[in-house]
């Protein structure tokens, strides 16, 4: 009998393995106002792209005002692409029902009308088993009260993107759509039934999608609290004109403007870009304490605060390359953190 070599047919099924694997998926949720349902999506890891649209409805390629108008059926929503290998169709369900009131059956916050109630569009019989599952568990934990969850589970029909400037809002309008947000009452509702940390745009991702994004050393440093070495790291020398950013959760953390050359061979700054993105701890690593610097929402080990800085403060924040990441000057607005390009001017 022929047998067949080994490892051909090994390669064969890692390759076509793989090619599953990596294969992308689709969900679509509604949620009110799509320009704030698609910020969260976005900022997970493993979601490929989130797109602002219209589903629900029988018109085809309704625009913003035919659905805005209440003329037509079609609900705001989003439409989110991801990698089920990086994030899951249950971490996406989690993050929906976070971010708006699912017992309000007449629209969302200020927005009223049938365009701007919720709903989940599954895609396949696997996607409505986990939507209902979730529902029932959101509904059975009393967290919001004795009111019933009215947001329907529909099957997927269509989908029509909204034109460019519905797109990243929350990007492209930063102040605008700041307003919005809170003057809608959304984020009131939120920080109440969740707690002020979900509105936050900054987490920490989990262990295994942190142990596959970052390097060796990086790990080492943000997760065991480990120190990189002077002189032959990416930032310690550093003159361009830009942010420092967690390397895990991306929340800022120091500017350029207050970087100076302290002679230890690690980044050094006066004082942090965002003081509330900044907590202290003590260590007593070297059998003495230090004060150790850790950012708020990442809980990522940076570095340690001395006091031999130069003015104005006389602080030195000595920080780990490896914990941070650079968003030049140019990138701010691109990378979603245009409040900070004014403070370049």
């Amino acid at each position: 009998m022929f047998k067949k070599p080994l490892a051909p047919l090994l390669s064969l099924f890692l390759v076509c393995n793989a090619a599953i694997a990596a294969e992308p998926e689709m969900a679509t949720f509604a949620g009110g106002c799509f320009w704030c349902i698609e910020p969260p999506f976005e900022k997970l890891d493993g979601v490929i792209s989130a797109v602002s649209g219209f589903s629900g409805g029988q018109q085809e390629n309704p625009s913003y005002n035919d659905v805005a108008s209440g003329r037509t059926n079609h609900l705001e929503v989003v439409q989110v692409t991801f990698d089920p290998a990086k994030v899951s169709y249950e971490t996406l369900l989690a993050t929906y029902w976070r971010q708006f009131d699912p017992t309000d059956d007449g629209g969302s916050f200020v927005d009223r009308g049938h365009q701007y109630t919720s709903a989940i569009f599954v895609h396949n019989t696997s996607q409505r088993r986990l939507a209902e599952a979730s529902k029932k568990a959101l509904g059975d934990s009393g967290r919001l009260g004795d009111d019933p969850i009215v947001t329907p589970i529909r099957d997927y029909e269509s989908f029509t993107a909204a034109d460019d400037y519905h797109q990243d809002f929350y990007k492209t309008h930063t102040a605008h759509y700041k307003r919005y947000r809170s003057g809608s009452g959304r984020d009131q509702f939120i920080a109440k039934i969740w707690g002020a940390q979900a509105l936050s745009r900054y987490s920490k991702p989990s262990d295994e999608q942190l142990r596959e994004r970052l390097t060796r050393l990086q790990y080492e440093v943000t997760q065991e609290e480990g120190t990189e070495r002077p002189f032959q790291n990416e930032y310690w020398d550093n003159k361009a004109a830009g942010i420092y950013v967690d390397i895990v959760s991306g929340e800022p953390l120091f500017s350029s403007l207050d970087q100076f050359k302290s002679g230890t061979g690690w980044p050094s700054f006066t004082r942090p870009l965002v003081a509330k993105n900044i907590a202290q701890d003590t260590d007593f690593k070297l059998l003495y304490s230090r004060t150790e610097i850790r950012s708020q929402h990442g809980d990522s080990h940076l570095g340690h605060l001395f006091d031999d800085g130069p003015e104005p403060t006389g602080l030195r924040y000595c920080i780990n390359s490896a914990a941070l990441r650079f968003v030049p000057v140019d990138k701010l607005e691109e990378e979603g953190y245009i409040e900070f390009a004014a403070h370049f001017e």
